[in-house]
């Protein structure tokens, strides 16, 4: 038998504080995490859950100038959005805190100067991209240029977004600055860089032998690939003046690079929330430290940071990193910039008291070997015939038959008869099983025993009947419904890592105390005479309607961007100006507005145009109604000449602005003015 820690340290990795937190992420990184931690608790383990708020780097910087705020004021926004969406989605961390505190500046400034004191740095002088005009070197996100893989004009310093290619700077075609729109320069500049080639002897021991029986396949693979093919020294620090100030004379206008500070970020968050005994986490050779991480982090977790660890020479080292494989949503990869998403805080809105319907979908549904897809429709099927028919179902029936046939209160256990001691033995088992699986993370597998013991619940009083054993043999009854109570009592302890809120609910239901992970499987919960709260259901039916209005907002989305990216069309041909002074455009207001009979798109407008009213026939009847129309101030061609359509004289033309799905807009003036003003 292994022997267990004396403690666990486990950090969720950190959110990056330019966005809110999506379904990816959680299913990803910060359930798993929660799970694991929520069940050691309830194991009776020595537990820290660590994470925080990712503060620092370029995209940041970025926004910021972008919407005319402060680097400051961003992460402010978004720090305080991630952490109340954590706390609503019951994640349960000891302390979520940020890179922007000055624990952590302090830590992380410390950190580099014991490494750089004990010349576990080497300096070197590159060349970098530099702005005349702002003065200032840039990062490469600040460089913009032609991809010479695709021909973007776009492109970013570091990767193409329409064709995926990884660049570096030097590989733009014309690259220009996105601080001047100048082309920039190449400018030495020094930075310190940690050589990750002298580690890589270390490195292949302390994983590829190490690790290869324990670590998922997936983070061990590309850990052997990435040492295969050579490691090279990887730069600490960057120019930039938003960021931890590097803690050397000579180093001003440089920061620590957001890689090598984040990490720290697991280590400051701890001494900030625990000053007395925080080393004993970090320290400790009894304490065991878990990585909860996505794949895109499995270098900076399994080979940076530890090396950085190791560097440093006090702390202990990692001794897993279950990192999962992407989640996708509905058949297209998540993406921030598109929006397409599920954002945390917009389903808690949606979805009020239902955060353990997501926890459950994310968890059964989870990416733990490859990437998977979230579907509203699966969504709403899962809960629907899982959470409600078979979880709530059990549960319910057991309460209800008990209000009814015992006044709600537990009755005695007589005699057992092969089906109950049957019904018995396998709940003994499920603690120990699903143990198993969660420290193995399997955190799908050990769900789906969950569920299990349920339908082993339903199962049995399928068989036994219960609703009509009442009418012939009371006593048995009792018996039978002892034993249903007794498995759904096990059931809360069970399901708290899962969804913690329904198993609060379970418990209050059966009048008990939540209980331990040792306190379920047994068969002697509930005494007999234990008098049970009123029954409720632990989950509703999600509707078509509802899911349809998630599918509508996704389909909307998916429309916006193509219309974003539908070209703008070319420019006709260059007229002079006395044609365009020759077209009298002024401005009206539409009184009377009617459809035209038997047609489909043509209106009949009024038009109040200062020195007269006119009658236009607009064929616009598919993109307004007709009594929204009246009142708006329009454009009108005054001077085209008259022409009969349908029966009716038109006078004139509106103007209105087309969308690239054929959409039409009204194109009026920015506030009231005088009918008949002329447009200029």
């Amino acid at each position: 038998m292994s022997v267990l820690p004396e403690r666990y340290t486990v950090t969720a990795a950190l959110p990056y504080a330019n966005g809110p937190v999506h379904i990816g992420h959680l299913a990803g990184v910060y359930l798993p995490a929660d799970i694991y931690v929520r069940y050691l608790r309830s194991a009776g383990r020595d537990v820290k859950f660590i994470c925080g708020s990712d503060e620092h780097g370029v995209p940041i910087t970025i926004r910021a100038q972008k919407e005319g705020v402060t680097p400051q004021q961003v992460v402010d926004k978004y720090h305080a959005l991630i952490r109340d969406s954590f706390k609503d989605f019951n994640v349960s961390f000891d302390v979520y805190s940020r890179t922007s505190s000055a624990t952590h500046a302090e830590v992380s400034s410390g950190f580099f100067t014991k490494l750089n004191n004990e010349s576990k740095f080497i300096e070197q002088t590159t060349q970098q991209y530099f702005d005349e005009k702002a003065q200032q070197f840039l990062a490469d996100r600040y460089i913009v240029g032609t991809c010479p893989n695709c021909g973007n004009e776009n492109a970013y310093g570091d990767q193409c977004e329409r064709c995926g290619t990884s660049l570096s700077p030097t590989e733009l075609i014309n690259p220009r600055s996105m601080l001047s729109g100048a082309q920039p320069i190449l400018r030495d500049t020094k930075h310190w860089f940690l050589p990750l080639d002298q580690y890589e002897p270390w490195l292949r021991e302390w994983i590829i032998e190490g690790h290869k029986n324990d670590w998922k396949t997936n983070v061990y693979g590309q850990c052997k690939s990435w040492i295969d093919q050579g490691l090279h020294p990887r730069a600490v620090t960057r120019d930039l003046d938003w960021g931890v100030p590097v803690p050397v004379p000579g180093a001003e206008g440089k920061v620590l690079y957001v890689w090598f500070d984040a990490p720290i970020g697991y280590i400051s968050a701890t001494k900030e929330a625990f000053p007395n005994e925080w080393e004993l986490y970090w320290k400790d050779a009894g304490s065991k430290l878990v990585h909860f991480i996505g794949k895109d982090n499995i270098v900076f977790h399994c080979i940076i940071f530890p090396t950085m660890l190791k560097a440093h020479g006090e702390f202990i080292l990692p001794d897993n990193v279950p990192a999962n494989e992407f989640l996708n949503l509905e058949g297209d990869k998540i993406s921030t910039s598109r929006n397409w998403a599920v954002w945390l805080h917009e389903y808690l809105a949606d979805f009020p008291g239902q955060a353990d319907v997501l926890r459950y979908v994310l968890c059964a549904n989870a990416p733990e070997t490859k990437d998977n897809d979230f579907t509203w429709k699966d969504f709403q099927a899962r809960n629907n015939n899982e959470l409600v028919a078979t979880l709530g179902n059990f549960v319910n029936r057991g309460a209800v038959l008990t209000h009814k046939f015992f006044e709600g209160r537990v009755p005695e256990l007589g005699e057992l008869q092969p089906i109950d001691q049957d019904a018995f033995a396998q709940l003994a088992e499920f603690p120990a099983k699903i143990g198993e699986l969660i420290e193995n993370y399997r955190f799908r597998d050990a769900l789906a025993e969950v569920i299990n013991l349920a339908r082993l619940g339903n199962k049995y009083l399928a068989e036994t009947q219960p609703w009509h054993l009442i009418k012939t043999d009371a006593a048995r009854t009792g018996t039978v419904l002892n034993v249903a109570l007794q498995i759904a009592a096990s059931l809360a302890p069970l399901l708290e890592p899962f969804l913690p809120e329904s198993a609060q609910k379970l418990a209050a239901m059966l009048n008990l105390e939540l209980g331990n992970w040792a306190s379920a499987g047994r068969s002697d919960t509930l005494a007999a005479g234990h008098q049970l709260r009123e029954a409720a259901l632990l989950f509703g039916k999600i509707e078509d309607a509802v899911v349809e209005t998630q599918v509508q907002k996704l389909l909307d989305t998916k429309k916006e961007n193509q219309l974003a990216n539908t070209p703008v069309a070319p420019a006709k041909a260059d007229i002079s100006f006395d044609d365009f002074g020759q077209m009298d455009l002024r401005i009206g207001t539409i009184t009377a507005a009617e459809k035209v009979a038997k047609t489909k798109k043509l209106l009949k407008l009024t038009v109040d145009l200062g020195l007269e009213e006119r009658t236009i026939v607009s064929g616009i009847a598919e993109h307004f109604i007709p009594e929204a129309l009246i009142g708006q101030q329009v454009q009108v061609l005054l001077n085209l000449a008259p022409r009969e359509i349908k029966g009716i004289q038109s006078q004139g033309m509106l103007l209105m602005a087309e969308n690239a799905d054929g959409s039409l807009a009204l194109m009026q003036p920015g506030k009231p003015v005088r009918n008949g003003s002329g447009v200029a």
